[in-house]
């Protein structure tokens, strides 16, 4: 489990040097795509399927990216896009691809709709955080423009 972390991890940092993430948001974004999947490995380990995995660990980085975002004072989508890296179904995606060159039509579908499936889940999820929060948000903004026109 801590050799999916370390390798997660470096991954991620990698991703991040590619896209000129800097100094502490680097590092805590390679953080974020070690903790997604070691929390998918966990998941998939206990038994859960790979979408409902990926649902969680989709939540749990969407979470992550806002709350690094504020304590960072840094974008969300620099922790988001970081964190998703090593969930991206790029396995099924290539497999996809080989079963219809191969004409194996039915495998390629398959496949397809896995990854498919997969990608939706990640997006969802992550929409779902962000939506949240920024509902969240609103609340404080109201409350706190409330409170400051009381007498």
């Amino acid at each position: 489990m801590i050799k999916q972390f370390i390798f997660s991890f470096i991954a991620t940092l990698t991703f991040g040097i590619l896209f000129n993430i800097k100094g502490e948001k680097l590092f805590y974004s390679a953080l974020g795509g070690g903790i997604s999947y070691l929390f998918y490995y966990v998941l998939l380990s206990a038994g859960y399927s790979q979408i409902s995995s990926t649902f969680f660990v989709s939540i749990l980085i969407g979470t992550y990216g806002e709350v690094m975002a504020r304590v960072i004072k840094a974008p969300v989508t620099v922790f988001i896009i970081s964190a998703i890296i090593p969930l991206v179904p790029g396995g099924g995606l290539y497999y996809t691809l080989y079963y219809i060159i191969s004409e194996n039509y039915s495998e390629a579908l398959k496949y397809g709709m896995d990854t498919f499936q997969i990608a939706v889940i990640i997006v969802i999820s992550i929409l779902f955080v962000g939506t949240i929060s920024k509902f969240i948000n609103k609340i404080k903004k109201s409350a706190d423009a409330d409170s400051a026109r009381e007498p």
